[in-house]
């Protein structure tokens, strides 16, 4: 084999001449690469790898090119350049070949895993895929168990409506054929309809309200109030619900505790609670209705605290589930409630950017709304 052609001479002052020649094609290069890959973005992930290999091996086979023609490299010496360009281009579109199918087939993978139902998350994708996938996963266990609880609820609310409204068509058929026609009981027919239609109203505004925050169309119009003043707005409210149940009802409230929040609203919630602990709660049985701060968590906190029993503790984590009454049967109740008004204290607490919890305390359980400061 010949002796190789000694490479031109490279002054130190050819330097600044080869880095712009380089630079220059590099950027041309990357230009294009990244027109290329605008053109194929709705394209396989393999097919941008390649032409990511594809920009470096350009780059660097243009700088190359263009010293070579500004005469920097010569001869032999200027074959061997090229040649190991080549080879090492030919060696990096292989390796992203190999990897692009790779990252395809484990992409087809998941694309097949989300398609077969029930979905459950494929292992040993690469970290960011599966990230998706557990994703997907948790996200279609939510979706499963929201399904279910609109089923449940639209079964349990037709129940619930389905049961008033077939007495009320039965006393409403007596007395427009005649069937009763003593003035007593016309009257007690009279005052059953009403009492009916008065439950099945505040149904359908428990219903509302509820379909409200949980399509997030809950409007808040926020202001500063104390939580004593909520407490006795509550405490005016729900005294004679307390009082014809023979319930004792008792508030603690400290003076100031300052709080941002929709008073209306707010007060629904509480109200929910308590009305919520006085049908649970046995005749000359207490409940107590407290507002403070808790220091611990500089929090603002609402609690009420009945004597129902406790709640079992396979129950505690469904408490707050819509239309759980505690109970299988859906036998219709005296004070006519579906259910709803813990979820929909649920659903406010939440929008206040609070929190509403229940534990079993003593003869009975205590919920407790807690929300944040206000400054004074």
């Amino acid at each position: 084999m010949g002796a190789l052609s000694p490479p031109a001479a490279v002054a130190m002052g050819d330097l600044p001449m080869v880095v712009a020649v380089a630079a220059g094609c590099g950027v041309l290069v990357a230009l294009a690469g990244i027109g290329v890959m605008w053109w194929l973005r709705t394209r396989s992930i393999g097919v941008m790898l390649a032409v990511v290999v594809v920009v470096a091996v350009a780059a660097t086979l243009a700088g190359v090119v263009a010293i070579i023609m500004k005469m920097i490299i010569e001869g032999e010496v200027k074959d061997f350049v090229l040649s190991v360009v080549a080879v090492g281009g030919i060696v990096g579109l292989g390796v992203a070949f190999v990897l692009s199918k790779r990252v395809v087939g484990e992409s087809r993978r998941l694309v097949a895993a989300v398609r077969d139902m029930p979905f459950v998350a494929p292992q040993g994708l690469p970290a960011e895929l599966q990230t998706i996938a557990n994703t997907l996963e948790e996200a279609y266990a939510r979706e499963r168990a929201l399904e279910g609880a609109r089923r449940e609820l639209v079964a349990w609310v037709s129940h619930d409506l389905r049961t008033p409204l077939a007495g009320m068509r039965a006393m409403a058929e007596a007395l427009e054929d005649g069937v009763v026609s003593d003035r007593e009981t016309v009257a007690r027919y009279h005052g059953q309809i009403k009492l009916e239609v008065e439950r099945l109203s505040a149904m359908v505004d428990d219903l509302f309200e509820l379909s409200r925050i949980h399509a997030g169309a809950l409007r808040l119009s926020r202001a500063r109030i104390g939580l004593a003043d909520l407490v006795a707005d509550t405490m005016a409210g729900v005294e004679p619900l307390a009082r014809a149940k023979g319930v004792v009802l008792t508030a603690e409230a400290a003076a100031t505790v300052p709080v941002e929040a929709d008073a209306g609203a707010l007060g629904r919630a509480l109200g929910n609670l308590v009305v919520n602990a006085i049908r649970h709660t046995p005749s000359d049985r207490t409940v107590v209705l407290r507002a403070g701060v808790d220091d611990d968590a500089g929090m603002a906190c609402l609690s009420v605290t009945d004597c129902c029993g406790g709640i079992p503790e396979e129950d505690l984590p469904r408490v707050f589930e819509v239309a759980f009454r505690g109970e299988a049967a859906r036998t219709p109740t005296a004070d006519g409630g579906a259910g709803l008004g813990l979820a929909i204290a649920q659903g406010i607490v939440e929008a206040h950017d609070g929190m509403i919890g229940v534990v079993n305390d003593g003869p009975g359980c205590r919920f407790e709304i807690r929300l944040p400061l206000v400054g004074s």
